[in-house]
This record gives C-alpha cells, sequence and structure tokens, in this order.
C-alpha cells in the first residue's frame, strides 16, 4: 500500500510541468491591493499568533496533569489544570472566530477591490480589444478566477499563518521537553519538504489549464445561448457538433479534476502516514526513556501531543503551498487583464467644451488599426501567438470641416474607411496622424463625458441593453423625467407603439433588443440620442439593413435628431444624402472627391457613377433632393 502510494505520487510529480505560474511581480500587484488593508492584517496576524500559541499550551498542560496525577497530588491540583485547559479550549475557539472573520473580511474587500479593478480597466480598452476578445473568456477572468484568487485570503492566510507561528512554538517547547525525541522525529521532516514544492507546481498547471477550458466553455455558452447566436447554431451550426465541441471541452476538465484531487490526495495521504510513524517513534523512543527514569510520564504524553501539533502544520502548510500557488495562477490571469495599456486615455487636464453650437473639423487625419499584441491576449483570443503585425492604413490625409448646423455626407464604397472615421471622431480610437477638433478643441483634450455630450453617434446595428425600455433610453440621460422620455419617444415616431405595450416604458426589450424589429430597434436608438440631446450628430448608416416602410420611419425620426445641430452622415444610398452641405467621397481611406450634390454629378467622377449605379432607372437631373 506504501510503495502504491510513493509510486503513484512520483508519477504525478514526473509528469512535464508548466511554466512558473507566478513571478515577483505578480507577488508585489497582490500587495499593493492589500497595502489598504495592512493595519487589519497586522490585527489578524496577532490573532494568529495567539491562537497558535494557545494550541501549544494545552499539550503541555496535558503533561502536567498526567504528572500530577503519577505522582499522586492533590485533586485540587488536577482539577485546576483541567479547568485551565477548558478555559484555554474556549479561547482558542472564541479568538479562532474572531481570526477567521477578520480573514474573510479581508479577503472579500480585496477580492471586491480586484473585481471592480479589472471592470473599470475592461471599460478602458479600445473596441479594438472587444472585437478581438472571446467574451466568454473575459468574463471568466472576472469572475472564476477572482473567485480563485478569494481562497488566498479569505482560507489559505489564516491557516498559513497559524501554522508557521504553531511549527515555530511547538518545535521549542518539543526541544525543551526532550532534544533527543525531537531529533529523532525530525528526521522523517525532508521527506514532508522534498516532494511539496515539484507537487504545487503540477498542480498549479493543472489548475491553469482547467482554468482555460472554463473560459473556453463560458465563450461557446456565452455566443450560443444569446438570440442571435441560437438562432445560427439552429440554422447553420450543426446542434450535435456544438455539443460535442462543448462535452469535449467538459470531459477535460473532468479528468484535471480528477487528476488533481488524486495527486493531492496521494500527497497528504502520504504525509500523514509518515505523521502517524512519528507519533509511532516518539511513544516508542520517549517510553524507552521514560522507563529508563530519563523522561517523566506527562513529557511523554506531552511529547505525542505536540508531535500532532508539529506534523499537522507542516501537512497543512504543504496543502497552503499548493493553494496559494493556485491562488496567485488566479492573479495572474487577473493580472494580465489589468497589464493590458488602454489607447485611448482621459487628458491629464481636460480642456471644456465651448458653449453654444459646434463645428468639427478634421486635420489631415491618418490612422491604422493597432496590431493584436497591442490591445489583446492570446489566451482571450484562444491562439498560441499573437499577431504582431501592424494595421495597413485604413484613413490617409483625410480633412474637412462640418460647419454649425451643417450636414456633411461621406460616401463611398464599404471598406473605404467611413465608419473607422466615425468612431475616430467620437473617439473611440486616437488618430495616428493629424488631428480631430470639437469646437475649436482637440478631441484629445476633451474629457470622455464631455466629448461624448456634446457629439452622438447612432450606429446601423441599433444595439439595446436587456432590460427596460425606459432604461435603454435613459442610459445617457439619467436624470430625465418620463415627460422627456415620451417627448424623445414621440420625436423618434416611436411613441404610439411603445403606449401600446402592456408594460409601456417598463417593457423589457430582451437581448440586444431582439424582441423588438430592426426598425423600432434603431428608432430607440435615435430617441436615446435625442434625450441626450447632443450638439453634433454622426449617424453611420443607420438606415442601411431596414425596409422600405421601416426606412421613411427612421428617415422621419433622423431628420428630428439632425434639426438644429452639426451633423455627418455616412451613408451608401445617396437620396438620403443630396440635400448635403457637402459630400465628400471616400475611397481606400482617402477623400478622393468633395462638393455638393449637384457639383460632383456635374464633375461625373467617382460620385456620378455611384449614383448612376443606385439611380440607373431615374434622371440624375430630375431626382427629388431629401435629407437625411
Amino acid at each position: 500500500m506504501e510503495s502504491a502510494a510513493w509510486s503513484a505520487m512520483w508519477r504525478a510529480q514526473h509528469r512535464p510541468m508548466d511554466e512558473r505560474p507566478f513571478s515577483k511581480e505578480s507577488l508585489s500587484r497582490i500587495w499593493r491591493f492589500a497595502k489598504p488593508y495592512r493595519s487589519r492584517i497586522a490585527i489578524f496576524v496577532a490573532l494568529s499568533v495567539v491562537v497558535a500559541a494557545l494550541a501549544v499550551a494545552t499539550p503541555l498542560l496535558a503533561g502536567d496533569a498526567i504528572n500530577a496525577i503519577t505522582d499522586n497530588e492533590a485533586a485540587a491540583v488536577v482539577v485546576r489544570l483541567a479547568l485551565l485547559i477548558a478555559a484555554i479550549a474556549v479561547a482558542e475557539a472564541a479568538l479562532g472566530l474572531v481570526s477567521r472573520w477578520f480573514s474573510a473580511r479581508l479577503g472579500e474587500d480585496l477580492i471586491a477591490d480586484l473585481r471592480t479593478a479589472v471592470f473599470d480597466h475592461v471599460q478602458s480598452m479600445p473596441i479594438a480589444f472587444f472585437t478581438r476578445t472571446r467574451t466568454g473568456a473575459l468574463v471568466s477572468r472576472i469572475n472564476n478566477d477572482v473567485i480563485s484568487a478569494q481562497s488566498a485570503f479569505s482560507s489559505t492566510l489564516s491557516g498559513v499563518v497559524g501554522n508557521i507561528v504553531t511549527l515555530i512554538l511547538t518545535g521549542a517547547a518539543m526541544l525543551t521537553l526532550s532534544w533527543e525525541v525531537t531529533v529523532a522525529a525530525l528526521v522523517l521532516l525532508p521527506i514532508f519538504m522534498l516532494p511539496a514544492r515539484r507537487v504545487g507546481r503540477r498542480l498549479a498547471a493543472m489548475r491553469r489549464e482547467a482554468a482555460d477550458h472554463n473560459a473556453a466553455m463560458n465563450d461557446q455558452a456565452t455566443e450560443r445561448f444569446s438570440a442571435p447566436g441560437a438562432t445560427l447554431v439552429k440554422l447553420y451550426g450543426r446542434p450535435e457538433e456544438e455539443s460535442r465541441a462543448f462535452a469535449d471541452r467538459v470531459r477535460r476538465v473532468r479528468d484535471i479534476g480528477v487528476r488533481s484531487a488524486m495527486l493531492q490526495t496521494v500527497f497528504v495521504t502520504a504525509l500523514t502516514l509518515v505523521s502517524a510513524l512519528a507519533l509511532a517513534l516518539v511513544y516508542g523512543l520517549g517510553g524507552s526513556l521514560a522507563v529508563a527514569g530519563r523522561l517523566d510520564t506527562g513529557a511523554v504524553v506531552s511529547l505525542a501531543l505536540l508531535i500532532t501539533r508539529l506534523y499537522a502544520p507542516l501537512t497543512a502548510l504543504a496543502s497552503a503551498r499548493v493553494d496559494i500557488m493556485s491562488a496567485v495562477v488566479a492573479f495572474d490571469r487577473v493580472f494580465e487583464i489589468l497589464g493590458l495599456k488602454p489607447l485611448v486615455s482621459e487628458p491629464a487636464k481636460p480642456v471644456p467644451t465651448p458653449e453654444g453650437p459646434v463645428a468639427i473639423e478634421v486635420d489631415d487625419v491618418s490612422f491604422a488599426y493597432p496590431s493584436a499584441d497591442q490591445v489583446s491576449l492570446a489566451s482571450l483570443e484562444d491562439v498560441a501567438v499573437l499577431d504582431t503585425r501592424g494595421g495597413e492604413p485604413v484613413i490617409e490625409g483625410v480633412s474637412f470641416r462640418a460647419e454649425p448646423g451643417a450636414l456633411v455626407a461621406l460616401v463611398g464604397p464599404s471598406g473605404a474607411g467611413k465608419s473607422t472615421l466615425a468612431q475616430l471622431l467620437v473617439r473611440l480610437y486616437d488618430v495616428g496622424e493629424g488631428s480631430i477638433r470639437v469646437g475649436g478643441v482637440d478631441v484629445r483634450d476633451l474629457a470622455f463625458q464631455d466629448l461624448h455630450t456634446a457629439v452622438g453617434l447612432v450606429t446601423q446595428d441599433g444595439h439595446l441593453f436587456h432590460t427596460t425600455i425606459r432604461e435603454n433610453l435613459v442610459l445617457g440621460a439619467p436624470d430625465a423625467t418620463d415627460e422627456q422620455v415620451w417627448e424623445a419617444l414621440e420625436r423618434a415616431r416611436l411613441a404610439e407603439l411603445v403606449a401600446t405595450l402592456p408594460d409601456g416604458l417598463d417593457t423589457v426589450v430582451g437581448e440586444r433588443g431582439y424582441r423588438m424589429s430592426g426598425g423600432e430597434r434603431q428608432r430607440l436608438t435615435i430617441a436615446r440620442l435625442l434625450l441626450r440631446a447632443p450638439r453634433a450628430v454622426i449617424l453611420d448608416e443607420a438606415t442601411a439593413h431596414l425596409d422600405s416602410a421601416n426606412e421613411a420611419a427612421v428617415t422621419a425620426a433622423l431628420a428630428e435628431a439632425l434639426t438644429e445641430r452639426t451633423a455627418i452622415v455616412i451613408a451608401h444610398r445617396l437620396s438620403t444624402v443630396r440635400a448635403a452641405d457637402l459630400i465628400l467621397v471616400l475611397e481606400d481611406g482617402r477623400v478622393i472627391e468633395r462638393g455638393r450634390h449637384s457639383e460632383l454629378l456635374a464633375l461625373g467622377g467617382r460620385y456620378a457613377e455611384l449614383y448612376r449605379t443606385q439611380f440607373a432607372d431615374e434622371p440624375a437631373a430630375d431626382a427629388p433632393a431629401t435629407s437625411s
């Protein structure tokens, strides 16, 4: 039995190991999170020391009680020692509860800080981060990994401190009772210490692998359980293949769990066996010394009780090392995200936006999307190595000015850079070269809140959160009254529909607004924009995927949104921009033509070609002018 146990441990230890799971930098970052609570940590450590000292006092008093009995001392002496042992037990239990409360509260506070820091940091990342990252893997970091890290403070910390103190005090007490027995018992100590490091590293590697598989499962579930994802799977995704892929990851996590549990169990069982052998040694050697008159009976009993207090902390510390390493692995995965530097950040000294109508100026702007290694992590993309190649320029030398209250249209083929330019205008990315100014102030000098209050963007997907109509609308105007909300809905041509819904403004729209039609979702996003009332509006193909009826309703809503505002409209359908004050034709990231509708038609260039393609059956000169 003993041979089989040690053989299994040897095989487990000699499997290939993962990279070192933590670094001094990780431990330093953990301490930076813990530093604000250092006074509470000091109290907790002091309590742990007192509890450990009380734990060592009991075996010594038990030995004194045995000596009092064998020496036929007065019963009062034995009773007094027994009462003292009982009082120490009560004090140890009470202080243990207080110490546990401190450790639990400390752990929960630290994890709350860490989780909040991760959430805030992720929100500061550029859009490129979210377009590359698997959502499930990201959620796994903020949930599973943070919860795993919690054990380092809520459970393991108290055990480590208490066991180290117990180990020191127990060793000192045993040496005072009998150095011969103590030295003989410690001969078995290397059997504890030698395998602990290797087993701990192997378990940490297993936990890391399991965390990766759990992140993959979360990602698959997050994508497939959304309404669009579930629809796609039913139509094209082969549910059997989806189930097989998910089950494969589940089995891998299961197998890792079994191997990890068996490795730890074999390790602890072997250490427990060695502890029992040490106890037998104490009884044998200590008893021999007592028979020879070199040691009293009470000392033998104290040594027997203390040896369990010596090897139990060693066993616990060996397991604690595994727990600490696993927790630090979880911290490491979280710190990977915190280590990503946001490409767009708040200015140190923001400049306020000027009052009144604002102009938007684009001055010789060039831009290329960042490479993967600048904005993402290989583990979040489920790839071995991130692509380090820089992006090709998608905007090159673009300049124009949208005067206050004017309408500027951006047109051109797909991939020309129109939507990218819109994202630069609201600073979802920073320009590579040149500058963008709102009201004469560079957008990089504006606080995010001020910029997005001054400039609003309506995208073509009309995204909504899984909450009520009211909460979706007041996202940018949290103090808006119901009267203001209904006014915005009226202007967005949606009030009549919302009024007919059973729950009215409290109707839940579903994930991504999936319970509403495309036109209804788009009009809700326009109502949200109207409620915030920005001074400049950017419309990124807001009617691109709508049928004729919905397009007419959305176009009417957009007319409200553009009234008396500086507007930049991106459109594929040229009929929506014929009344623009300035039309820019983009191709391959450059402005190749600019002018009014009639001027561009007369030029006979790329705009005229696009226009003839869309209105082949309609004479260009007679086409009615409508605004978007």
